[in-house]
């Protein structure tokens, strides 16, 4: 039988984006769900002519609009059960990654039944210049304390990444903003999930990031992800 597969897709102002992304997505995903992050363009119109279910989250924060999404699988997983996913792909609206490498991404899950992939933007196939300096050097440091304190052979943050639904419930995410990542690959690794990186293509994304393209996006996400890495080194 053949898994069933969602993908969450936090959007703010992708506009020019998101139905390129949507449409790269294979057929055998069930369901797209894209959440805008309070848009003010036309990401929310775009998303839904292009065949995705469209949420909005007016707090702004990459976790809430995660959250938003995982609050509507779970309500219509109560209404009908037979719609409860398998494996659950996080995905930005940018166009940064390649939506149609998910089939490589998900195959350790359906084959291999490892809990939790992450697909990594290797230097070898990321585009020149689509990761800023500050996300290599945020990168490197984080993986590497994630190393130093627990072991873990994580290499990167990288946001296109899938789970198993269940194990993911059992994580309790609860970060609201720039330390999703961080916090499902450290509790991923406190709750002894297995675990394994498939490494990805990686572009220039459509637009300016939010995050990186900005000074204060850059520092709130670096003290938000070693936050959380202090946090959890002294957890016991």
């Amino acid at each position: 039988m053949k898994p069933i597969i969602k993908v969450i897709i936090p959007a703010y102002n992708e506009q020019d984006s998101i139905a390129n992304v949507i449409s790269d997505i294979p057929k055998t995903v069930e369901e797209i769900i894209v959440i805008s992050n309070n848009s003010t363009d036309k990401t929310e119109e775009n998303a839904k002519n292009a065949g995705a279910t469209v949420l909005k989250e007016q707090r702004k924060g990459y976790g809430y609009a995660c959250l938003k999404g995982m609050d509507y699988i779970a309500s219509a997983t109560l209404s009908n059960p037979n719609t409860k996913p398998d494996i659950i792909v996080f995905l930005d609206g940018d166009y940064s990654d390649y939506p149609e490498q998910l089939t490589e991404l998900v195959a350790p899950i359906i084959n291999d039944n490892i809990d939790f992939v992450i697909g990594t933007r290797v230097k070898r196939l990321r585009e020149q210049g689509s990761m800023t300096p500050q996300q290599v050097f945020g990168n490197w440091l984080a993986t590497f304390l994630m190393k130093l304190f627990f072991g873990a052979k994580f290499t990167d943050l990288g946001p296109f990444r899938a789970i198993k639904y269940n194990k993911l419930l059992a994580l309790n995410m609860e970060d609201k903003t720039y330390g999703w990542t961080v916090e499902m690959q450290l509790k991923a690794l406190k709750q002894k999930f297995s675990y394994t990186e498939i490494p990805m293509k990686y572009r220039n994304r459509i637009g300016v990031s939010k995050v990186s393209g900005t000074v204060k996006g850059t520092i709130f996400a670096g003290i938000k992800i070693l936050g959380w890495i202090f946090k959890y080194s002294f957890k016991k």
